[in-house]
């Protein structure tokens, strides 16, 4: 009997959990590629389990390209195929062969499943993906997916990444049961699109309805916290981690640094870092960066030198947090100093962003004729950044000319940007040039670009409050305005006098004084003052740099008032506390 039986090896290459238990074992693409072959030869690839397994590993590694090339050469093909090789160009982030694919699977009759689905949400992330996100909304509603918990937690993310906030809140509302999953996916999908506000309302929310968030969504809570700036929210976001034992790792460590330091307290952004008994190289670099955004250069200095006797070894992150630390108060000579150690003692080779530091530090401390031999010495090409770096340098001491050449580049770099328009009016109109004022925002008209309006936010018993320039919407504006008068007569007893040359208009100087009185962080300032006890410290955000007359207002209220007023404006936080300013006037 025993000669007329077959070799073992025969039934080992006839058998296709071999082949798929072998192709789970490879660690690299050319043993997969290899394995690939040997399969073919034995015609083993028409088989199902196979050739699903074939394009799964190419997928696992990447290897796009040889998955659709097998992909497309199989006779037959699986549903589980067509989902395999969707998710492979969904990992990859090609969005017109995973919606190619989705569609040849719907005109196939083919259900999609809860694997297929997901997969097909991820890859439409901007606005110009939403029509097709709905089109795939409607076909997990017709196919009854529209209860799986993951399908919709995907759903909500498309349409927040999409900019559909009403469709995902009506995603959200329409659960019956709302798990931790979805609400950490609506709570991130509105920090994500720049409402962190709403997202804190969600948490809180949730807590309410009982849902017991874990350490993933209480990153994202901190997360959106440091967005708002919202102090009284981040001491009980701290609070809470801390009776619910999570822990600082190093994720939710680094992520709370960050919060406490854009909350307005370096010092409990100190504590945090101090009692983490992990670091790594991302939290020393964001503990680096607290002190850059409040102007403690020295600080900062001091701290990556503890950091590079510690042993760890800085990246460029920590480069850039550490020159903008130095720019920011001032320290030329030991920036220029961390830039030329970077390469040559920490093999960091420095990208645009560190030579936008550079010239951001020469230009702020006066040296633009140094910055621009700088620009024009550098190995890199600059872009839009450094431009930018260079022309608002340029506006701090009233450099017209070197402006204008710079504003010219910067225009052709990015000719949609509003920004750059208006700084670059902003410094005709302090020049008095209000002709040229005319024609930058004739030309902003006829491009159809608006200027971002100043907006300024306060929280104030655990509620945010937002402001306007000239804004009268908020129940308590008399209340408001009445503050503001009574200030102006105290600070002008004080010997204050508006400095109208912020009121970037051709008007009377009365007028101009009028404007200056109803900037969004004075008003936030009054609405601060008549709602907090006597002595607290009044804490105020806003999305544009604060001007020199509203910065000089501040510190004269901290002193006739007695509060201690924090504001954090796009570039760094400010400091006001009896009569002066933790910048030093440099900003």
């Amino acid at each position: 009997m025993s000669q007329f039986r077959a070799p073992i090896s025969h039934y080992l290459l006839s058998d296709p959990k071999t082949y798929v238990s072998t192709l789970r074992t490879c660690k690299t693409i050319s043993q997969i590629k290899q394995t690939h072959a040997r399969i073919t030869v034995t015609g083993m690839s028409h088989n199902p389990n196979v050739a699903n397994k074939i394009i799964h590993v190419y997928t696992q590694f990447h290897a796009i390209n040889e998955a659709s090339a097998f992909f497309d050469s199989m006779t037959h093909r699986e549903p589980f195929a067509y989902s395999l090789i969707l998710v492979g160009f969904s990992k990859m982030g090609d969005f017109d062969n995973s919606m190619r694919t989705f569609r040849e699977i719907v005109s196939l009759g083919i259900v999609p499943d809860s694997y297929t689905l997901p997969f097909a949400l991820r890859v439409c992330d901007d606005p110009n993906c939403l029509k097709l996100g709905r089109m795939i909304h409607n076909v997990v509603y017709k196919n009854g997916w529209n209860s799986n918990s993951y399908v919709v937690s995907a759903l909500v993310m498309m349409y927040m990444k999409c900019g559909g906030v009403e469709d995902a809140w009506r995603v959200f509302d329409e659960i019956p049961e709302r798990d931790l999953v979805t609400w950490t996916v609506m709570i991130s999908g509105y920090v994500e699109c720049g409402n962190a506000r709403e997202a804190l309302v969600m948490f809180d929310r949730m807590l309410d309805e009982g849902v017991v968030p874990d350490r993933q969504t209480m990153v994202t809570v901190v997360f959106a916290c440091a967005k708002v700036g919202a102090m009284h929210k981040a001491e009980y976001v701290h609070e809470y981690v801390w009776r619910s034992n999570f822990g600082l790792d190093v994720i939710l460590g680094t992520a709370m640094i960050d919060m406490y330091a854009k909350c307005g307290s370096v010092d409990s952004a100190r504590g945090i870092f101090d009692v983490m008994e992990e670091k790594n190289v991302v939290s020393w670099s964001a503990m680096i960066a607290a002190y850059g955004y409040h102007g403690h250069g020295s600080e900062a200095l001091d701290l990556f030198h503890v950091m590079v006797q510690s042993g760890v070894e800085p990246n460029r992150i920590t480069f850039l947090n550490l020159l903008y630390a130095c720019s920011h108060a001032g320290l030329v000579d030991e920036g220029r100093r961390i830039f030329d150690s970077m390469e040559e003692c920490h093999s960091v080779k420095p990208d645009v962003k560190h030579y936008t530091c550079m010239v951001d530090l020469l230009g702020r401390a006066g040296r633009l004729n140094e910055a621009l031999e700088f620009i024009e010495n550098m190995p890199l090409e600059g872009d839009a950044g450094l431009l930018g770096a260079f022309l608002g340098a340029c506006r701090i001491y009233k450099n017209v000319e070197l402006a204008e050449k710079a504003a010219e580049s910067l225009l052709e770099l990015q000719p949609n940007t509003s920004g750059h328009y208006v700084l670059l009016s902003n410094i005709f109109a302090n020049a008095g040039r209000w002709e040229d004022v005319a024609k930058v925002r004739e030309l902003m008209t006829h491009r159809k670009l608006k200027k971002i309006p100043g907006r300024t936010w306060i929280e104030v018993n655990n509620k945010i409050y937002q402001f306007g320039v000239g804004d009268g919407t908020h129940p308590r504006t008399k209340e408001i305005y009445d503050m503001l008068q009574r200030l102006s007569e105290r600070l002008e007893l004080a010997g204050y006098v508006p400095d109208t040359n912020f009121v970037l208009h051709d008007v009377d100087e009365e007028l101009k004084a009028g404007i200056l009185y109803t900037h969004s962080e004075k008003l936030a300032i009054a609405f601060g003052l008549i709602s907090t006890p006597d002595g607290t410290p009044i804490r105020i955000t806003k999305n544009l740099r604060v001007c020199g007359d509203c910065h000089t207002f501040s510190k004269l209220v901290s002193a006739i008032m007695g509060r201690e007023i924090v504001v954090r404006d796009n570039n760094r936080f400010h400091h006001f506390k009896e009569g002066s300013c933790s910048c030093k006037d440099y900003w």
